[in-house]
């Protein structure tokens, strides 16, 4: 037993040591098919502020990419660091929207339109500021297993970040 215990020991410790980006990165990727199929199979519909979480794991999923391919280690950990950073705030909005009082909720007009078509109609930088802002159709749950999907987000983005903060902690000396 303690034999099996080294081994599978081992296994996590070569596997962070030498492939933590491309496991981050397959960690993402799973989260986004997850999500997809969740809104295929389950009938959910994806808010705006849903939408751009996914985004955000796409794009921990390239950081982590860049930061395996090029072989740079604070390029990396910023990457990933900072990407995680703008999930946490993200999915914590969200969870925010999802908890206002319904009064407070109801002066929302943020994200009436999918996420794509207000890209289109309003351009990048306003289709995210408009998201932010939120709206009703972002307070709701639509799927939970002890957690809805913002929060298990925000799980997800601060696990990445402490891993990352755990992974490059020797880039930063401190004399």
């Amino acid at each position: 037993m303690e034999k099996m215990y080294k081994k599978i020991i081992n296994l996590i410790n070569s596997v962070f040591q030498n492939y933590f980006e491309l496991t981050l990165m397959f960690s993402a990727l799973l989260v986004i098919i997850i999500a997809i199929a969740m809104d295929e199979f389950l009938y959910l519909q994806a808010c705006a502020l849903c939408v751009l979480t996914r985004y955000i794991f796409g794009l921990v999923a390239v950081s982590s990419l860049v930061g395996f391919l090029f072989k740079k280690d604070l390029i990396s950990a910023f990457l990933i660091f900072a990407s995680s950073i703008i999930g946490m705030l993200v999915t914590s909005r969200q969870i925010y929207i999802q908890n206002m009082a319904p009064n407070e909720l109801a002066q929302l007009s943020g994200c009436g339109m999918p996420f794509h078509a207000q890209v289109e109609y309003f351009g990048l930088y306003d289709a995210i500021r408009r998201t932010l802002a939120g709206g009703p159709s972002c307070a709701e749950d639509g799927w939970r297993f002890i957690f809805n999907f913002a929060e298990y987000g925000f799980l997800f983005f601060t696990i990445y970040l402490v891993l990352t903060i755990f992974k490059y902690r020797k880039l930063v000396k401190f004399d």
